[in-house]
């Protein structure tokens, strides 16, 4: 599989004052785990040795003796945190608070063309420790990242901008895909929920079983079926305009579509949603599909 557009380098210099650089964070798709040579020293500027991300040579880690970040109270970063902020022509507005931040969607990874480079806020990413990059979270952050496709979690302190892909919500540090299952896939449907240090009890959650050539647990999460992946047409709030953007999508010939009433804030909205699809692969490509028809941009959707 080829690696997505990270952004040119034009776009990292234009940004770099703004969000540290963030530009090139565009996340790893499926498959894409190459091997490579050992990280190189880190550089400033824009420009890397590799055109490909890729993971580090050798078998994966042994996560068990990786400690997971320790969420404390953090002052904002000083760069990093500009709001709105523009990337590849997309506006994003960062969240004056991580707390009660709770989303599902699509993870992705990042690995060893970025180790040992500046994240956004000037530390230097490494892909051997628990950390992520997100488009709205405030920096620095920690969230509890759980993949919903095998029940498996990892605490993360997320102190990076990214991914700017599409239908991705969260790239995760190659250890942490390593940890939850991401890797070597390239890809999960993932919930994202913020943590909120002065509430300790957040971070509660049942053991996970261990990856392959990883740590081992002492216990098994209880089987779920597998969640199911949608692209979400749109939200309507009259039903007859939630028909008609079905009806596009049904006489393009996409696939399945249906319309879905949700209560949202006490109001009855439509979902138009495309699915369920085989995996993130599909749902990337019908999205441009989906935006040829003048229906806007369509997000992911998951649902149990």
């Amino acid at each position: 599989m080829k690696s997505p557009v990270r952004g040119s380098a034009l776009a990292a210099a234009l940004l770099l004052v703004a969000v540290a650089g963030c530009s090139h964070r565009g996340g790893q798709k499926t498959g894409d785990a190459a091997p490579a040579s050992p990280p190189v020293p880190a550089r400033s500027g824009g420009r890397y040795s590799q055109d490909r991300d890729s993971t580090p040579t050798g078998p994966p880690p042994d996560v068990s003796k990786i400690p997971e970040p320790v969420p404390k109270a953090e002052p904002p970063s000083q760069y990093g945190n500009k709001s709105p902020y523009t990337v590849l022509g997309e506006s994003y507005r960062v969240l004056p608070d991580a707390r009660g931040y709770v989303e599902r969607g699509l993870a992705s990874w990042y690995g060893n063309k970025f180790h040992g480079f500046t994240t956004s806020t000037f530390e230097k990413y490494d892909m051997y420790s628990y950390s992520a990059a997100h488009k709205t979270l405030p920096l620095p952050s920690y969230a509890r990242v759980t993949n919903l496709e095998n029940g498996r979690s990892v605490i993360v302190r997320v102190n990076d901008r990214g991914p700017f892909v599409q239908n991705r919500i969260v790239d995760l540090s190659y250890v942490a895909a390593v940890k939850i299952g991401v890797w070597p896939k390239g890809t999960a449907m993932v919930e994202v929920r913020a943590i909120d240090p002065a509430h300790p009890e957040s971070l509660q959650h049942p053991p996970a079983s261990a990856p392959a050539g990883g740590t081992t647990a002492a216990a098994t999460p209880e089987k779920k079926p597998k969640p199911a992946l949608y692209l979400q047409v749109g939200a309507y709030g009259d039903r007859g305009n939630a028909e008609h953007a079905a009806d596009a999508v049904r006489d393009a010939r996409l696939g399945d579509v249906r319309v879905v009433a949700a209560d949202v804030n006490g109001k009855t909205v439509q979902r138009v949603r495309l699915g369920p699809l085989k995996d993130a692969d599909e749902a990337d490509r019908l999205a441009p599909k989906i935006r040829a028809l003048g229906l806007g941009e369509p997000r992911v959707a998951i649902e149990d």
